[in-house]
C-alpha cells in the first residue's frame, strides 16, 4: 500500500478521482437537492415585473365638484434596451437640446457650471439657497440651522426633534434636514453620489466632475455643457443599477408641442420613448388647498421607512404631504398594475409576457361646498386687504368702514360647520397656494414664492399653512359663554344683576373692563344676558370668582378655576376635533402644569447663566449644576423676599463678585432674576382666573375647535366629531350638562350681540334677512414685531440712539460718547470671532449641548450679537425698549364666532384675523358666508351708508 501511494502516478490519480467525485456530488446536489430553489432563481432572473402606476382617486365636493382629479401627462423615457450604446452620447446631447429649447424641466447631472464659469455641486447650491432663502445665514450645519429655526418659531424645546419637525411642516416649513442623523439631505445625496463613483467626501466639483468624465471616456468632441447632459443620462442608468429593463423618466409633463417635436424626430432618437401618465390635476387651483394638501416625493427618514421600507412604494414615487392627499394616502393611491416582461442576462427586454391592469384609487366626498369655500376664501381675502387701508369692504348685505389701519393684517382663517352633523361646510385660509405646483415637483422659484417674506416674524403670511386647523390663540371674549354656562351650572341667575364698576383692584394689580381701559366708563347694572351682549369683562371677572367686588362679598353660588376649565373642555376645547387632517390641540390650561412649566425655563434660564454667575465647581459638574438649578426652582412655592433669596444664593456658590460695569452683584443680579422675573410670576392667584374667565391667558384654540365649541351651543348640546369625509360625519355624544336649557341663555346674550341697543355686532346684522346668534373677541399679542433684517433696522436708528443717549447725558444718566458705526462695526467684529471660537472649541470637545444652548440664547444671530454690541458699548444705557422704540406693535387678534338663524340653527361659522385689531372686524366674512349657505335674497337698501362702524372695540 506504502509503494502505490509512493507512486506520483498513482498520486495524481487520487486527487483527480477525488475531485471528480466532489464534483460529481455538489452536481447532484445542485440538481436534485437544490434544483427547485435555484430553478426559481434562474427563473426570477428571466422574467421581470414591471409596476404599471394606477390612477390616483378623485377628491370631489359634497356636491360632486371635481376638487383632485388626474391628467395626461407626456413623460419622456429612456429604454436602455433600445438604444444602441455607440448612439447614446449623441442621442442625450439631441434630445437635452430639444428640451432646453422648448423650456421644458428634464434631469441634470448633480455638477454643474455657476454663473461665473466654475464647477459647483447642485447639492450645495440646494443647501445653500434654503439657508439664504430662510435668512439662516450663521448656520454652520444640519443641527445648528434646524436649532435656529426651532428658536425662531418659538417651538417648545421639551419637544423631540421627530415633534419640532412635525410642528414646522404643519407651519408651511419643511427644512431639507435629516433629523435622524441632523445632516442636510442634500449632503446625504452628495456623500452617496461621490461614494459610488469612488470618490472622497471633500472631492472638489470641477475634481469629480473631471474623473466622472474620464470614467465614461467622454470624447474631447463633446463641449463641456454637452458633457454634461451625457453624463446626466448615464448617471440615472448608473443609478437604475441591474433594473435596465425598466424605463428611465427623463423629463415628465412636456407640452404636446414638444411630445410632437420628439416622437417627430423619433429615427433620430433611438431608446427614447414618449409616454402618456397620470398627473395630479386641482382644476380649482387655490380652492381648498390646505384641505385637499399637495403632493411631493418621498424625501424625509419617516416616508423612506413607511413608504418604501414598509410598502414597497417607488423611490420616486409622489405621495400627499398634507391635507387629505396624506390622510387618505393609501386609499388615493389604489393598487398599482404588473407588466411581465421577459429580459436576458444582461437586464435587455425582449418580449412582455402578461399584464395586470392597474385598480384605481378609492374616490373621496368630502363634506366642503365648493361654492361656500369660495365666498369664504373671497370674502376673508378683500376683508384683510381692506383692513391694512382703513378702507371699505363692499357686500351685499351693507358696506363697512374700518375705523383703523391695520398694515399687518395679512393672515387669516374661516371656518364653517353644519351645527347638526359636523360636517365642515367650510375651510378658508388666506394666503393660500396652488397645489398644481407640486404635482411633478415644485422648482426653487415657485418654492420661494410660498415662503413668508419676513421668516422672523412668527406672525408672518405664510401661504402653505393651515392658520383653521393649526394655529391656536387666545379666544379673547369669544370664550366668555363658557364662563358664563359653568356659573350657571353652578347656580347663577341669568337675570340677576351685579353693578360692573369699571375696573376691580386687587393688591398687586388692577383689572379693568375694555370700556373703562378705552373711556374710563363702566357698564353699571349687568346681568349675563347684558355681559354677554357688551362683552363686559368685569361682570365675568366677578362669577369667575363667585365674588361681587362692587358689594365686596360672596356671590350666592361657589365658582373657581377648576369649574370653569372644566367645562371648556366639556366643548371639546384644546382636544383633536376628529377632523382627518393635521390639526393642533394644546389642551386647557391647568394651572399646576403651568407653574410646572415656569419652573422648567427657570431652570433652563439657571443653566445658561451658569459660567457666568456660579464657581467653577459647580459649572463644570453637571449633576451638581442640575442639584443647585432644582434646589432654587423649588423656593418657588414659597417665593421668599429678596432678602433671603440672597442670603441663600451666597450660601450655595454664586459668584462673590461684581456685574461688569455695574454696582450690584451676581448674587443680588441673579436674586432679582429669579424672584421679579420668575417667582412672582410663578403662584397662581385670582388675577390668573379673571384674565382665564375672559379667553387670556394660558388659553389656545383653533380656529375649527371654536367652530365645533359654538356649534354645540347652537343646536343644545351635542359635540359632534368634526369631518371632511362625508362618510364620517355624524358622529356625535351629548354634553355631560347639569341643565342643557342653561345653553338658551349663553344663546339669548348672543342674540343680543347682533340685536341688542348695545351689541358690538348690531350695526353689521341689524338689517340682515334672518336672526344671528355671535359674539366679538379681541385677544391680544404683545411685543414688537421683528424686522426683515435686524442689523438693518439698527443701523437705520443709530441717529435716534444718539439722541436718546444725549438726552441721557443731558440729565446726568450717561457719561458715555455717542455710537460711531464704524466703532460699533468693530466691536461687533471682535464678538463674533470670540463666539465662532467659542462653538469651535464646544464643536472638537464634543459638548453639542452647550452649541444647541447657545443657538437658543440667539448666540450665532447676527441682530443678536449687534444688539448685544449695542448694549456693550454703552455700558447697558441703552435698554431693549429703547432699542424697539422704532418696530411696529403687534395688534390684537380678531375673532368672530356666530350661527345662524337663531330660531333653527344650521350652520356655525368661526373666523379668526391675525392682526385684525378688533373682533368686529371679522364680522363681514361671517355675514357672507352665512347669507351664501342659507341662499338669501339679496337685500334692497335704501341707505346703503348706514353700516358705518361697528359698536365698540371686542
Amino acid at each position: 500500500m506504502n509503494e502505490f501511494i509512493k507512486n506520483r502516478n498513482n498520486q495524481l490519480f487520487v486527487i483527480t478521482a477525488a475531485i471528480f467525485i466532489f464534483l460529481l456530488f455538489r452536481l447532484a446536489s445542485l440538481t436534485i437537492v437544490e434544483g427547485a430553489e435555484y430553478a426559481e432563481i434562474s427563473e426570477n432572473v428571466r422574467i421581470k415585473e414591471l409596476p404599471v402606476t394606477a390612477w390616483r382617486g378623485e377628491i370631489t365636493d359634497r356636491n360632486g365638484v371635481l376638487l383632485a382629479g388626474n391628467m395626461p401627462s407626456f413623460t419622456v423615457k429612456l429604454i436602455i434596451s433600445e438604444m444602441p450604446k455607440e448612439n447614446l452620447e449623441n442621442t442625450a446631447v439631441d434630445l437635452m437640446s430639444i428640451l432646453d429649447q422648448k423650456g421644458e424641466e428634464h434631469i441634470v447631472f448633480p455638477i454643474g457650471l455657476g454663473e461665473n464659469g466654475e464647477f459647483e455641486f447642485s447639492y450645495d447650491l440646494e443647501v445653500a439657497e434654503w439657508l439664504d432663502s430662510n435668512r439662516l445665514y450663521d448656520a454652520k450645519d444640519a443641527q445648528t440651522a434646524f436649532d435656529m429655526l426651532r428658536m425662531r418659531e418659538e417651538i417648545d424645546e421639551a419637544l423631540s426633534v421627530y415633534e419640532a419637525q412635525n410642528l414646522l411642516a404643519y407651519k408651511g416649513i419643511t427644512p431639507p434636514i435629516s433629523v435622524k442623523s441632523m445632516k442636510f439631505l442634500a449632503q446625504m445625496k452628495k456623500e452617496e453620489f461621490l461614494k459610488s463613483y469612488g470618490l472622497d467626501n471633500d472631492s472638489g466639483a470641477e475634481n469629480a466632475y473631471d474623473a466622472i468624465r474620464e470614467y465614461y471616456e467622454i470624447g474631447n468632441e463633446y463641449s463641456t455643457s454637452e458633457s454634461l447632459d451625457i453624463l446626466a443620462v448615464r448617471n440615472a442608468i448608473k443609478n437604475q443599477g441591474y433594473r435596465k429593463y425598466q424605463p428611465i423618466t427623463l423629463a415628465d409633463d412636456i407640452s404636446e408641442e414638444t411630445a410632437i417635436l420628439i416622437e417627430e424626430k423619433g429615427m433620430h432618437l433611438p431608446g427614447i420613448d414618449v409616454q402618456i401618465e397620470p398627473i395630479r390635476y386641482y382644476p380649482e387651483g387655490k380652492l381648498a388647498a390646505h384641505v385637499l394638501g399637495y403632493l411631493g416625493k418621498i424625501s424625509t427618514t419617516s416616508e423612506i421607512e413607511r413608504y418604501i421600507d414598509g410598502m414597497g412604494y417607488s423611490p420616486n414615487a409622489f405621495i400627499g404631504k398634507t391635507g387629505i392627499e396624506k390622510s387618505y394616502e393609501t386609499e388615493l393611491k389604489g393598487e398599482d398594475g404588473l407588466k411581465k416582461v421577459e429580459v436576458d442576462v444582461y437586464g435587455q427586454l425582449i418580449s412582455e409576457i402578461s399584464e395586470e391592469k392597474p385598480v384605481p384609487g378609492e374616490n373621496i366626498v368630502l363634506t366642503i361646498d365648493s361654492g361656500l369655500q369660495k365666498t369664504a376664501e373671497d370674502a376673508l381675502e378683500k376683508v384683510l386687504q381692506r383692513i391694512q387701508v382703513k378702507g371699505v369692504y363692499a357686500s351685499p348685505w351693507g358696506d363697512y368702514a374700518f375705523g383703523e389701519q391695520s398694515p399687518n393684517a395679512d393672515s387669516g382663517a374661516a371656518v364653517a360647520v353644519d351645527v347638526n352633523t359636523g360636517e365642515i361646510l367650510a375651510m378658508a385660509n388666506f394666503p393660500s397656494y396652488d397645489p398644481n405646483l407640486f404635482t411633478t415637483g415644485i422648482n426653487q422659484n415657485d418654492w420661494n414664492s410660498l415662503q413668508p417674506e419676513n421668516a422672523r416674524n412668527p406672525l408672518a403670511a405664510r401661504p402653505m399653512y393651515n392658520i383653521a386647523a393649526l394655529t391656536a390663540v387666545q379666544p379673547g371674549s369669544t370664550f366668555k359663554m363658557i364662563t358664563g354656562l359653568a356659573a350657571l351650572e353652578q347656580g347663577l341667575d341669568p337675570y340677576k344683576s351685579i353693578y360692573s364698576n369699571g375696573r376691580i383692584e386687587l393688591s398687586d394689580r388692577d383689572f379693568g373692563c375694555w370700556i373703562w381701559n378705552d373711556y374710563r366708563a363702566k357698564h353699571g347694572l349687568t346681568n349675563l344676558i347684558k355681559a354677554i351682549e357688551v362683552s363686559c369683562n368685569y361682570y365675568f371677572y366677578s362669577i369667575s370668582a363667585g365674588y361681587d367686588y362692587y358689594r365686596d362679598k360672596p356671590m350666592d353660588f361657589e365658582m373657581d378655576v377648576e369649574t370653569m376649565l372644566d367645562y371648556a373642555k366639556k366643548f371639546g376645547l384644546g382636544e383633536n376635533t376628529g377632523v382627518e387632517i393635521e390639526e393642533a390641540a394644546y389642551g386647557i390650561p391647568d394651572p399646576g402644569k403651568e407653574v410646572a412649566n415656569k419652573k422648567y425655563y427657570l431652570k433652563l434660564k439657571l443653566k445658561s447663566l451658569a459660567e457666568d454667575y456660579f464657581i467653577q465647581s459647580i459649572y463644570e459638574d453637571e449633576d451638581k449644576l442640575n442639584e443647585i438649578v432644582d434646589k432654587i426652582a423649588e423656593w418657588a412655592d414659597e417665593n421668599p423676599s429678596r432678602g433671603e433669596i440672597i442670603r441663600r444664593l451666597s450660601q450655595i456658590g454664586v459668584r462673590d463678585e461684581k456685574v461688569e460695569n455695574s454696582r450690584i452683584s451676581k448674587v443680588e443680579a441673579l436674586a432679582d432674576l429669579v424672584k421679579y422675573s420668575y417667582f412672582n410670576q410663578i403662584a397662581w392667584d385670582v388675577g390668573d382666573t379673571f384674565n382665564l374667565a375672559i379667553g387670556q391667558g394660558g388659553h389656545t384654540y383653533t380656529a375649527i375647535q371654536m367652530a365645533r365649541y359654538i356649534s354645540a351651543i347652537a343646536n343644545g348640546g351635542t359635540l359632534y366629531d368634526l369631518a371632511l369625509d362625508k362618510e364620517n360625519s355624524g358622529n356625535g355624544k351629548a354634553i355631560d350638562l347639569k341643565d342643557s336649557n342653561n345653553l338658551s341663555y349663553i344663546r339669548k346674550g348672543m342674540l343680543e350681540v347682533t340685536q341688542g341697543d348695545e351689541g358690538t355686532a348690531r350695526t353689521l346684522f341689524a338689517d340682515f334677512p334672518v336672526k344671528v346668534g355671535a359674539k366679538t373677541g379681541t385677544a391680544q399679542k404683545q411685543g414688537k414685531i421683528p424686522p426683515v433684517d435686524e442689523v438693518v433696522y439698527l443701523k437705520d436708528h443709530l441717529k435716534d440712539y444718539n439722541s436718546y443717549l444725549q438726552r441721557l447725558s443731558a440729565s446726568g444718566k450717561y457719561e458715555g460718547g455717542q455710537i460711531e458705526l464704524s466703532l460699533l462695526e468693530s466691536l461687533v467684529n471682535d464678538i463674533t470671532i470670540k463666539r465662532n471660537e467659542d462653538i469651535t472649541a464646544f464643536e472638537k470637545a464634543g459638548q453639542t449641548d452647550k452649541i444647541a444652548e447657545r443657538v437658543r440664547d440667539g448666540y450665532l444671530d447676527e441682530g443678536a450679537i449687534w444688539r448685544y454690541s449695542l448694549d456693550e458699548y454703552t455700558n447697558g444705557a441703552l435698554e431693549n425698549e429703547e432699542i424697539d422704540r422704532y418696530k411696529d406693535d403687534y395688534k390684537s387678534f380678531a375673532w368672530f364666532v356666530a350661527f345662524a338663524p337663531y330660531e333653527d340653527p344650521q350652520i356655525a361659522v368661526t373666523v379668526l384675523l391675525f392682526q385684525g385689531a378688533h373682533g368686529g372686524y371679522a364680522a363681514p366674512v361671517a355675514r357672507d358666508i352665512i347669507a351664501e349657505y342659507l341662499d338669501l335674497d339679496l337685500p334692497v337698501s335704501e341707505n346703503p351708508d348706514a353700516l358705518d362702524n361697528v359698536t365698540g372695540t371686542e
